[in-house]
């Protein structure tokens, strides 16, 4: 299974790459797959390249399901640390 993540688009970059935040981790990706983008908007990408473009409604209940997953790991986790100790 594969995972794609939003990723808000920094600045477009020579030959079809853009930099793109995640969280905060930066990376470029490539635009090859994608229409035209701007900085400031979301990219659905996945394995250094984005895949779709995602408005900015959609890329904020994205990452709102990620963080709400981040949260039930860490319990998740906190909770099998506790069990172990």
């Amino acid at each position: 299974m594969c995972l794609a993540v939003p990723g808000e688009v920094l600045e477009l970059l020579p030959d079809n790459m853009a930099r793109v935040q995640f969280g905060q981790t930066t990376i470029d990706l490539s635009l090859a797959f994608v229409e035209p983008v701007q900085p400031g908007e979301f990219v659905l990408a996945h394995s250094g390249f984005a895949l779709t473009v995602l408005d900015k409604e959609e890329a904020a209940a994205q990452l709102a399901l990620w963080h709400e997953v981040a949260a039930i790991m860490a319990d998740e986790n906190a909770a099998a640390a506790a069990r172990a100790s």
